[in-house]
């Protein structure tokens, strides 16, 4: 089950860091070619939407691979499919469909990930973590 949620939050992650950094740096003009509604939204709202898709991809991945603050991995993968969820209607309204079926998928990935309660929040966060060593000392349940 953890090699699945790890691939999950990958392709969320690579996804999501893509679509991020053009939506950062790329010149609107430019953006418009592959995101048409880029030209009618105001730039610093284009930019918002990047920034926010940057932020997420680091709440997926860094707080799981370091084991430090792991509940805002989920919270992250929420965040995402609320961003989804606002990106469908904002397609709807405008009548791009063919945009809908990409926010369908990525919402299903954002909602299946945190869908797995019991492999995101271990109760020792190095077991979440491929390939990372327990702590030092005793096993959990001998410690005092």
């Amino acid at each position: 089950m953890n090699v699945l949620l790890w691939v999950l939050q990958g392709l969320l992650a690579a996804v999501f860091a893509m679509a991020g950094v053009m939506k950062t740096t790329q010149p609107i003009h430019k953006l418009a070619g592959t995101l048409p509604y880029a030209k009618d939204l105001a730039p610093g709202t284009v930019r918002l939407i990047g920034a926010v898709e940057l932020a997420a991809v680091l709440g997926l991945v860094l707080p799981a691979a370091t084991g430090v603050a792991v509940v805002l991995t989920p919270l992250a993968a929420v965040g995402l499919a609320v961003v989804m969820v606002l990106a469908g209607t904002f397609h709807v309204r405008r009548r791009e469909y063919s945009a809908i079926g990409m926010n369908a998928v990525l919402l299903a990935l954002a909602v299946g990930w945190p869908g797995a309660p019991s492999a995101r929040t271990p109760s020792d966060p190095s077991e979440s973590v491929p390939g990372r060593l327990p702590p030092p000392g005793p096993p959990p349940n001998e410690r005092r």
